[in-house]
């Protein structure tokens, strides 16, 4: 594709100063957006952990099943504290920095230009994506952690959200998996919100302004922008979980990314760094759908 072309920049409002209430709209909606992701999401995310760091060969239905019948139901909101704050920042995060590369890209090709390139639409999300890397890195490692424990809460290594952030921290390792985390979160939402553009863009080309989209619309363009940012990254992703599954003194796979990789590969083949990509494709349609619907519509109501 090539990287002359340009898509109709469909923000209403790229030529408003970037002041204290945009920045506010972008952070607040955006807030709105990660919560929705966190209770959309948890149940799947957590089954997509477990058949990521499982030695044992086995299928989504019998970790499901394992789930219900060892942890009960509530197992599948294990670790959702952290993120339902720290998901909320991420999500904001990301918006609000790619609503800024917009307006700046804007303002670089003339400011009188309502179109951008693709690849400027790719940069925006590459930027985004590298920028909630620092958030995302210690808010996922603390859910992974809790997540695999399969001990009943109170029983096991750790008591909870802020007790694992805490002994992480006190070991040195919050941050373990930051350049996997970076890998699948800069290119992946390039992919992601590129995709989302483009797919708003063409309703544009039809005559149907942003704000008049409908939400079941913009539901499945959220849909597809996630399934497209999960097949580009899901690798990425592998290696950041075994990462920050592994143990915290003296890991069994690997210190870096590329060495876990190699491990990975070694001890259960190329079809590894596939595990789970089903279970998190089915969760990446409605969890994506529900980001950008809360996202869109509530920035809507407060406009």
């Amino acid at each position: 594709m090539s990287d002359e072309l340009t898509l109709p920049q469909v923000v209403d409002d790229l030529e408003e100063v970037h002041g204290f209430r945009r920045t506010f709209e972008d952070i607040f909606c955006g807030t709105v957006g990660g919560i929705a992701q966190v209770l959309v999401g948890q149940p799947f995310d957590i089954v997509k952990v477990r058949l990521q760091t499982s030695a044992v060969p086995t299928t989504a239905v019998e970790t499901i099943q394992s789930l219900v019948r060892n942890e009960g139901l509530l197992a599948f909101y294990k670790g959702t504290a952290v993120p339902l704050v720290g998901v909320g920042a991420c999500v904001s995060c990301q918006f609000g920095v790619n609503e800024t590369m917009k307006r700046y890209f804007h303002a670089l090709n003339g400011g009188d230009n309502p179109h951008l390139k693709l690849s400027q639409y790719y940069m925006c999300g590459f930027i985004s994506g590298t920028a909630n890397a620092f958030l995302a890195t210690p808010i996922e490692h603390v859910r992974i952690r809790l997540q695999i424990q399969k001990k009943a809460r109170g029983k096991g290594l750790y008591r909870g959200s802020l007790d694992c952030a805490r002994q992480l921290l006190k070991a040195g390792a919050l941050m373990r998996g930051f350049t996997a985390t970076t890998m699948r979160t800069s290119h992946g939402f390039g992919v992601y919100f590129l995709t989302y553009e483009a797919l708003v863009a063409n309703q544009a080309h039809r005559g149907v302004p942003r704000e008049a989209i409908p939400a079941w619309k913009v539901c499945i363009f959220g849909a597809f922008s996630g399934a497209f940012f999960w097949a580009m990254t899901y690798p990425f992703d592998v290696v950041k979980s075994v990462m920050q599954a592994d143990d915290l003194t003296k890991p069994v796979h690997g210190r870096n990314a590329l060495t876990v990789a190699r491990s990975i590969y070694k001890e259960r083949g190329l079809s590894a760094f596939a595990k789970g990509f089903m279970p998190t494709m089915l969760r990446s349609l409605p969890v994506n759908g529900a980001t950008f619907a809360a996202f869109e519509l509530s920035m809507r109501l407060i406009r």
